[in-house]
């Protein structure tokens, strides 16, 4: 048994995931609306369509890979320990770490897939309505990898919910509301705080902190491109600039791994 063995056992179990398969085709499917939807506003702008869709796609990404990444994972303790099978697991000759990490390839591994065939579509579609000349590789490169840091992370925190949570059921309902927080609510009230404010001390100093310490908001800080007439859907324009390109990179590739390491802490102390 190796680490590469339980990573096949997990892409087997994944395979019959429903909630997964739902939203990998939910997420290529409004991959290809986004690119076709993008082309209305190209010659009103006079910007690249890959910019366009690009755009379009990294505010769908910042709801959909979270998701897809905490249903992937919610239940990958949880529901083991409800089969049945968590004691077997644990009896093969690995670490819990090792287990751990064998369950996050299979998973990192049906992320990469479901968002490079989204993202594969969106060039190839772009190549065919406007000619390879609009195919730039650079930004589908950093959305896709960025992607997948956003993924890792949430995949990390999925498996400490299903760590501490002992049903599956009850581990789905906090994977939800996690979500909730961080995509939506979260923002929310940052966007409250702000009118409160009236560009004060918080918004000047606090808010941009606090808008990059959220991986959701760092990967639509990093992916939201430049243009000669601002920043596409500039809400965060300000905080993009006081935290700069690299404090945004170094939130999002610290957040998978204090996830994981979260995870492997209360692996190792669970009682199966």
């Amino acid at each position: 048994m190796s680490v590469f063995a339980i990573a096949r056992l997990e892409l087997l179990i994944a395979r019959r995931n429903l909630w997964v398969t739902i939203a990998v085709m939910v997420m290529v499917l409004f991959d290809i609306v986004l690119t076709f939807a993008g082309d209305a506003p190209t010659g009103i702008l006079g910007v690249n369509p890959l910019t366009i869709a690009l755009t379009s796609i990294t505010t769908l990404s910042v709801y959909l890979i979270p998701l897809i990444a905490l249903l992937l994972s919610f239940d990958a303790i949880s529901g083991e320990r409800e089969r049945g099978t968590l004691t077997l697991s644990l009896s093969y000759p690995l670490s819990r770490l090792e287990i751990l990490i064998g369950k996050f390839i299979a998973h990192f591994s049906v992320l990469a897939i479901a968002i490079g065939i989204g993202l594969c579509l969106t060039a190839t579609l772009v190549t065919f309505k406007h000619g390879a000349e609009h195919l730039a590789l650079a930004p589908l490169f950093k959305l896709y990898v960025t992607s997948l840091a956003l993924g890792s992370c949430f995949l990390g925190l999925g498996y400490a919910i299903s760590i501490t949570v002992r049903q599956s059921g009850a581990a789905s309902g906090i994977a939800i509301a996690l979500w909730l927080v961080c995509v939506v609510l979260y923002d929310l009230a940052l966007l409250g705080a702000l009118v409160f404010d009236e560009a004060g001390y918080f918004t000047k100093s606090v808010f941009p902190w606090l808008l990059v310490s959220n991986p959701a908001d760092a990967f639509r800080l990093i992916n939201t491109p430049f243009t000669d007439g601002g920043m596409i859907g500039s809400g965060v324009s300000s905080a993009s600039h006081a935290i700069g390109l690299v404090g945004q990179v170094v939130s999002l590739a610290l957040w998978p791994l204090i996830a994981l390491s979260i995870s492997s802490f209360f692996f190792k102390r669970m009682e199966p």
